[in-house]
């Protein structure tokens, strides 16, 4: 039961991490909590990240990124392919804070606890899910 419980708050705390980022990018927090506020804040901000990236590739690659993000939370959120949707996810924040890291320094995803959502995805791709057999059902 405990596997479980651990299992279903790593999944609901990332989904929330990802939901949250998405929601501020597009507007839907309030401005004094907001990091980005707005699409364009955040497709500057992908810029700062990504220097070697075309400044006309950016709105692909900041799409690209919230659609993954998206689709994570939303997969993590029901509990649909936990194992590779978690992996997915692991790898994206992985390098979220790789970029971070290197463009910007350490402090950044150390502060906003990047790389620990990192290891939590990884660690959620390692909790086995124990299914009731149906022959184990009958007396």
């Amino acid at each position: 039961m405990y596997k479980q419980l651990i299992k279903l708050g790593l999944r609901w705390a990332l989904a929330a991490s990802f939901l949250s980022a998405v929601a501020d990018r597009f507007g839907w927090w309030p401005t004094e909590m907001a990091a980005w506020g707005n699409w364009n804040a955040f497709l500057a901000y992908t810029q700062v990240l990504n220097p070697l990236v075309p400044e006309s590739w950016i709105p692909a690659l900041g799409t690209i990124a919230t659609a993954a993000e998206i689709l994570f939370g939303l997969c993590l959120l029901v509990g649909f392919r936990t194992r590779l949707v978690a992996q997915g996810s692991g790898l994206l924040l992985l390098l979220f804070a790789l970029a971070m890291t290197f463009t910007t320094g350490l402090k950044g995803p150390l502060d906003y606890s990047v790389f620990t959502a990192a290891a939590a995805a990884f660690a959620l791709s390692t909790i086995e899910e124990k299914y009731l057999e149906i022959d184990q059902l009958s007396p």
